[in-house]
């Protein structure tokens, strides 16, 4: 009498198909993974826009006007300044007046924020927080 054959192992008909299984579910979580790096790293423009706005008032309490102040480098009115991570790039929208500023939070293409749904943020000296050329809203991003 003949033993049955067994067979043990993979087909490379069933390698193929796990590998294309895995390629199509890598295909859809790596985008949102990016997605939600980008998300985290909006933390980075929103403290450094708080932080910048607490500069704002300080020199308001001291000067009782925000003509003159500046982001931390002290070359001019509208030299922009790098975010503490780096992700975003800080900026007055205009050169503030003597009662009021808005300040611009820009992402940068390291770690391709640029590419973040939240685009730019902003923050005025009545505490008005927004963003634009998004493509998200106000609650969405901040």
């Amino acid at each position: 009498m003949k033993m049955p054959y067994k067979t043990r192992g993979f087909t490379l008909i069933e390698l193929m198909i796990t590998v294309a299984v895995i390629g199509i579910l890598a295909a859809i979580a790596y985008p949102s993974y990016q997605d939600s790096i980008r998300k985290s790293r909006r933390a980075d423009a929103k403290s450094a826009l708080l932080n910048a706005a607490q500069s704002m008032e300080k020199f308001y309490t001291e000067n009782s006007k925000y003509t003159g102040a500046t982001l931390g480098t002290g070359a001019s009115d509208v030299a922009p300044v790098s975010s503490t991570d780096g992700y975003y790039t800080l900026s007055f929208t205009v050169a503030p007046s003597a009662a009021a500023y808005t300040l611009q939070a820009a992402p940068t293409t390291k770690g391709h924020q640029d590419a973040d749904k939240c685009g730019n943020f902003t923050l005025s000296s009545t505490g008005v927080k927004g963003v634009n050329s998004g493509t998200l809203g106000v609650a969405d991003c901040w």
